[in-house]
């Protein structure tokens, strides 16, 4: 399961807009670090297309998970405030949202509503991802981890989210494919 659509199956429109309206559409060559393990990081991440590699150094450098289309990226820092605790590279060049950590804050304390639907999609893919780190230790010791494409943890109240998420992940896609979206700021 593509982790924002937790995020976007929790969200409202107005929400989205004000994420695409705050963010900053970037296209990342291959090779670039978007994370460094143990920097502290400003921005919350939406890979909207491409591949990113995530590695730590504790296993010199060995890649452990690559991240695809969908993935929310940097949301551990965001969550507890501390640096990173993986590398972050794109394999590819990609496209990204990036969203200033300094103004996602602001929202939160701002709106009480996006504060806790925000909270709400945040916790429950950070959850999701703990069992998957769960079952992978206990299944599938020495294999690349990947994103958990199924749904089978998920409450059936998450699952009536996906088609919405899908949706709107399909609309922010096309929204900032376009080159020519002047909206967005530098």
């Amino acid at each position: 399961m593509k982790k924002v659509f937790f995020l976007l199956g929790e969200l409202v429109d107005e929400d989205i807009d004000w994420m695409v309206s705050t963010g900053r559409r970037e296209e990342v060559p291959a090779g670039t670090v978007l994370i460094q393990e143990g920097r502290s990081i400003d921005t919350l991440l939406i890979l909207l297309e491409g591949t990113l590699s995530v590695s730590v150094a504790a296993l010199e450098g060995k890649t452990i998970a690559r991240l695809t289309s969908g993935a929310v990226v940097g949301e551990m820092s965001f969550a507890d405030a501390r640096p990173p605790s993986a590398t972050v590279q794109a394999v590819e060049n990609s496209l990204i949202l990036s969203i200033p950590r300094a103004h996602l804050l602001a929202k939160l304390r701002e709106d009480e509503g996006f504060a806790s639907r925000f909270y709400r999609a945040l916790a429950i893919f950070l959850s999701t991802r703990l069992r998957g780190t769960v079952r992978y230790l206990g299944y599938a010791k020495g294999q690349l981890a990947q994103e958990d494409n199924t749904s089978d943890d998920l409450s059936p109240e998450m699952l009536d989210n996906v088609p919405l998420a899908k949706a709107r992940f399909d609309w922010l896609l096309r929204r900032l494919r376009n080159t020519d979206y002047a909206a967005l700021p530098e």
